[in-house]
């Protein structure tokens, strides 16, 4: 008759470390649970995915235009309009490069605009830029560097906003597809002959009126308006 086998019974010792083990276990598993509520590791992650953010998404996007400053009124004092207007939403980050391309003058339309088609006597005409982007996503400087304002009455020549314009600046900003942006404020002319060197002069010649027609054009980033835009002076 074969016997049964005594069941071996380990020492106390060997017991103690596996109550030991059990233990460890159970504190790195309560460690986690702690670390994974407090470090929260997927807010992290989460914050990471929002900052890879598309390269045009971080180009600064045109929304107006800048005016430049003009000392084209009689007596040489301003005009009102600040030089170097910031850009409402467009200010370029320091060291910042642009991503798109430059823009291509024959998908870009600029056109000159006016306050008004005919002005009195006591009136001073007001200037605008407009332009559209009619291609892809693209570059351009609309600083006022880039713009000019020319008032023409037949061949004469009798203004340029480039003439009396002091510290122009650079102001390289995208114009999104399809994007029309203005001029944050429109540029006074007083309705005098400018010249270079005669910007503080107060007895420039004034601009004939009784009807007299005049044509204004403008130009930004190198590219000039479609057509010149026509108004009169009474």
């Amino acid at each position: 008759m074969t016997g049964t086998t005594p069941r071996r019974r380990h020492s106390p010792a060997v017991y103690r470390r596996r109550r030991l083990a059990l233990l460890l276990l159970a504190l790195l598993v309560i460690a986690g649970v702690v670390w994974l509520l407090i470090a929260q590791p997927w807010a992290v992650a989460a914050t990471d995915t929002s900052d890879e953010t598309e390269p045009s998404q971080q180009q600064d996007t045109a929304d107006s235009l800048p005016v430049p400053s003009s000392q084209a009124t009689s007596g040489g004092t301003d005009t009102g309009v600040v030089e170097g207007a910031v850009v409402e939403g467009a200010t370029p980050t320091p060291g910042a490069t642009p991503t798109a391309l430059p823009c291509v003058a024959s998908e870009i339309s600029v056109e000159a605009v006016t306050s008004a088609d005919t002005y009195a006597g006591d009136q001073k005409p007001e200037f605008s830029i407009t332009l559209t982007n009619n291609g892809a996503d693209c570059t351009l400087n609309v600083g006022t560097t880039a713009q000019s304002f020319t008032v023409t009455s037949g061949d004469d020549v009798w203004w340029r906003s480039t003439d009396c314009q002091s510290e122009p600046s650079d102001m390289i900003v995208m114009i999104a597809a399809g994007q029309t942006v203005s001029s944050a404020a429109p540029l006074t002319w007083d309705r005098t002959r400018s010249a270079v060197g005669t910007c503080a002069d107060g007895n420039r010649p004034l601009a004939p009126g009784g009807g007299s027609s005049y044509h204004l054009s403008v130009e930004i980033g190198g590219i000039g308006s479609t057509e010149p835009k026509q108004f009169l002076l009474y």
